[in-house]
């Protein structure tokens, strides 16, 4: 599996192009803040098609480039429907810092002509590429994690992880639709409760592995997965 990952945008949320190979179709997780030239440059460099946007919650620094990379390849965006109206209205998620940080001058909010819901524990099947969707409540109300059977450096399974879990630190839970109990409650259910050798694709900094984090991360001491499940 090919996956470019690169950070885009004020926050440096990172977006991946995903592909079996170079030269086939691919999908495009988390179009951030300023992802455009980013992402074409990386379909330029790997002859690349893209096919889907898959967000893995609404939050600006996320999906502020989903409408026009969908519009330019006419491919439809998934999202989590209780993070759908944020399409519309990202600012109205956002604290007052966000707004002042973030450029959004010029940019258009509107939903892209083709959306499409996630639900938990479905798969998204697309561009010769499975998805299995995990619902993962508690930075957003529809947070979600993408796993993939294999493609990691050696084969291993990997998470596009979003903003539930970075390496060293967890998504936070104090913006609109966070949620700390929720989170404890994905952590030990989504994190906990995946191999150690999972690669985890974070939204924001390094990759890291399930392994790594499980022994680690300050964040998920006490949490139990079996007790999550």
């Amino acid at each position: 599996m090919l996956v470019v990952g690169f950070p885009t945008g004020s926050f440096a949320a990172n977006c991946y192009v995903v592909a079996p190979a170079a030269g086939e179709a691919c999908v495009i997780v988390d179009p951030g803040e300023d992802a455009v030239e980013a992402i074409d440059a990386a379909l330029d460099q790997h002859r690349l098609r893209p096919a889907a946007v898959l967000l893995t919650h609404g939050h600006l620094d996320h999906m502020a480039s989903v409408l026009p990379v969908c519009e330019a390849r006419d491919v439809p965006a998934y999202i989590h429907p209780a993070d759908r109206p944020q399409l519309t209205d990202p600012l109205g998620w956002l604290p007052r810092e966000w707004r002042l940080v973030l450029d959004v001058a010029g940019i258009t909010f509107r939903e892209p002509d083709d959306v499409r819901e996630l639900a938990d524990g479905s798969s998204v099947d697309v561009a010769g590429l499975s998805f299995r969707v995990e619902h993962a409540p508690g930075h957003s109300a529809g947070s979600v994690v993408f796993r993939t059977t294999d493609g990691g450096p050696s084969g291993e399974p990997m998470m596009f992880a979003g903003d539930l879990v970075f390496a060293g630190s967890i998504g936070r839970t104090d913006l609109p639709g966070g949620d700390d109990d929720a989170m404890r409650a994905s952590l030990a259910r989504v994190v906990l409760g995946s191999s150690d050798e999972t690669v985890v694709l974070p939204g924001h900094g390094p990759r890291t592995t399930i392994g790594r984090e499980r022994a680690s991360n300050p964040h998920l001491r006490g949490l139990s997965g079996e007790a999550a499940r």
